[in-house]
């Protein structure tokens, strides 16, 4: 069975206009979620939260389409 996980992240952005954190030393990892739903409440959780700064961003990535199973693996990947 495929695991789709899902990563929550966010922090304040150089621009509101564009997706280029300020500092990427800052970037708020929430955490790592097996299912876009508990994803999804994680995210809303915390967009809410900061609702007051127009230019904090949290974001969902769907790590699990970053990597496909049928694709061999990379040279770095084997290095591990």
């Amino acid at each position: 069975m495929t695991q789709r996980l899902h990563l929550v992240f966010g922090g304040e952005l150089v621009d509101p206009a564009q997706n280029a954190f300020k500092k990427v030393d800052d970037i708020h990892i929430v955490g790592m979620f097996p299912d876009y739903a508990s994803a999804y409440d994680a995210w809303k959780t915390w967009a809410q939260k900061t609702v007051d700064n127009a230019h904090m961003r949290y974001y969902i990535a769907h790590l699990h389409r970053l990597r496909d199973e049928e694709t061999a693996a990379s040279p770095t990947e084997e290095l591990g």
